[in-house]
């Protein structure tokens, strides 16, 4: 575990708040109206790319057991 970021807390929390509101998203994306569907596909993408970004902070299957 010497491969950790300097900030390991708060980036891991990062991760789990994002990774939950991705999913919270992806849920109301089946169910909402095609108007907001653009803007929750934004959020998507941006959410995740911010989750990508921390998980190459970390060794390869960090993440994976984690929620």
């Amino acid at each position: 575990m010497n491969n950790l970021p300097e900030k390991f807390p708060e980036y891991s929390i990062m991760h789990k708040t994002l990774s939950k509101k991705i999913k919270e998203l992806k849920e109301k994306e089946s169910k909402c109206e095609k108007s907001d569907l653009e803007s929750i596909q934004f959020k998507i993408k941006k959410y995740q790319s911010e989750v990508n970004k921390i998980e190459k902070m970390f060794p390869v299957d960090f993440f994976e057991n984690y929620e």
